[in-house]
């Protein structure tokens, strides 16, 4: 077995950059598909929307204002869930377009 030059461990180091980027922009990306719109999320949603009105038929403004506080934190809790999918797809693409970069300027240099 030979002993790696620099060029190889550079080669090396562009290829791990470029695969750490893409698994991260997969993770963004199902997070955005998946976790921002789950069962869980429009369940709560739905069962909040009953429990406000029953409050207003029956006149329970404690139990209005309870049900908008929940609507108001799972509003919260999908723009955070899309926040970090947005983040996530975002920095895997400037993982992978460095790598090429990197790619790029280490074949300029090789000619």
């Amino acid at each position: 077995m030979s002993s790696l030059n620099p060029y190889a461990v550079v080669l090396i180091v562009i290829a791990v950059l470029f695969v750490i980027g893409l698994i991260t922009f997969i993770a963004g990306v199902l997070v955005l598909t998946l976790r921002s719109a789950s069962a869980d999320v429009k369940n709560l949603a739905s069962q909040t929307a009953r429990l406000a009105q029953k409050g207003l038929v029956e006149e329970m403004s404690g139990l209005v204002g309870n049900a908008s506080t929940l609507v108001d934190a799972m509003n919260q809790l999908v723009r955070t869930t899309r926040g970090i999918g947005i983040f996530l797809a975002i920095l895997g693409m400037l993982l992978m377009g460095f790598a090429c970069y990197l790619a790029l300027q280490v074949y300029t240099i090789n000619l």
